[in-house]
């Protein structure tokens, strides 16, 4: 099959709009229960004709709301011999039963696309084609309304860092260096327990935030635990998704209650200037490649590694150990990556750009913003200043 007819063949895109990226990005309408759309190409060239199946008490308002030219219930194509009573099999059966009263002999299906609606495509006689690309290249290019909605998730996101940086930075010392708020200690899970508030008060759900002090700020993942220390590196990392838009923000700033040590200082500054190399550089047709090398470059001419510390390396061995950042929208995690290798960036692509150093023997520092590809140069929806101590 060419390429041209391949991609002249109908897409399916099926489940839970709610769950399932690829299908809300097309239809922008968001239900729990699962639904399947069709999408027909138009007529030399034309804008494709899309028809959504979607549970019956939805129809009216997905009539009203959804990015669709028809909306069914599941009822209007029955299948001979009737409906399963499990509701994604019947949503599935139903999806199959339209693509056979239109007479389409084979369509694409996207990376997302679950065996209960590919197995009903092809018992009624339909092929299946796996399209890699289908619901993933189109979500790469924010347009307007997407960039509104990850502008407004980072200001809430910024709100919330400026929030949790502060109380670390204005806590109590006790004497053994341990920090206080309140009275009691000034534990990750503390900070946490504020980030979650703040969110949740704005509508936005919230996976379990990164705040790691000292030592356990080596591990860029690692979500931190236990009392929080003045003299420390300590790195706060929130990225809530609008439980509305179902967009996310992702930042990340790196704090240090009193004294500044040297060497903290020196990482965190070397921080900063490979993001704002990294950005510097994003422009559509980059690869993540040469993203990820302009950040990389700034680490090395400080005398820092890059990539996983080698075997014998001891506990003072410094280094970079991920990416540069990656694509973010409506996972907080989409392509493209700013890697060794990434692919070519386009106009719209939403990236964070954070670059880290970690070290066992004090612990990591990391800086993140969110940036569009824009036209006449990059985008930073950021406004949160940088520094170690500007939050007191």
């Amino acid at each position: 099959m060419s390429t041209a007819t391949f991609h002249a063949l109908p897409a399916v895109i099926a489940g839970p709009p709610a769950s399932n990226g690829a299908l809300y990005h097309r239809i922008r309408f968001s239900v729990g229960d699962p639904a399947a759309l069709i999408e027909i190409p138009g007529a030399d060239g034309g804008a494709p004709r899309r028809v959504l199946i979607i549970r019956d008490i939805e129809v009216d308002r997905a009539r009203r709301h959804a990015r669709a030219d028809e909306v069914h219930p599941p009822a209007d194509f029955e299948p001979e011999g009737g409906f399963s009573a499990d509701r994604e099999i019947a949503t599935a059966q139903a999806l199959a039963e339209c693509l056979r009263r239109r007479g389409i002999a084979a369509v694409r299906g996207d990376r997302s696309l679950a065996l209960v609606y590919a197995e009903a495509i092809r018992d009624a006689g339909i092929a299946v084609e796996y399209d890699p690309d289908l619901g993933v290249t189109e979500r790469r290019s924010k347009d307007a309304q997407e960039i509104e909605w990850l502008r407004e998730a980072q200001s809430v996101t910024e709100g919330c860092m400026a929030m949790a940086c502060g109380m670390i930075a204005r806590a109590s010392a006790r004497r053994d260096g341990t920090l206080e708020h309140g009275g009691d200690a000034l534990t990750s899970e503390r900070i946490r327990v504020a980030i979650d508030a703040f969110l949740t008060e704005r509508g936005y759900a919230n996976p379990e935030s990164i705040v790691a002090g000292g030592k356990l700020g080596a591990d860029c993942h690692d979500r931190g635990r236990g009392p929080l220390r003045s003299g420390e590196l300590i790195i706060v990392d929130i990225f809530p998704r609008n439980k509305q838009t179902g967009y996310h923000g992702d930042c990340t700033r790196t704090v240090v209650h009193g004294e500044i040590p040297a060497e903290a200082a020196r990482m965190h500054r070397t921080v900063v200037e490979a993001k704002s190399a990294a950005i510097a550089a994003l422009r559509p047709g980059t690869t993540g490649d040469a993203i990820h090398a302009a950040a990389t470059a700034v680490i090395r001419a400080e005398g820092y590694g890059v990539g996983l510390p080698p075997l014998e390396a001891g506990p003072q061995w410094c280094g970079m150990t991920h990416g540069t950042g990656h694509g973010i929208g409506l996972d907080v995690h989409e392509p493209p990556l700013l890697v060794a290798g990434g692919t070519a960036l386009v106009l719209g692509d939403a990236l964070t750009i954070e670059p880290g150093l970690y070290c066992a023997a004090i612990g990591g520092g990391r800086v993140e913003d969110l940036v569009i590809v824009g036209a006449e140069g990059p985008i930073n929806l950021n406004r949160l200043p940088e520094g170690l101590d500007c939050w007191r």
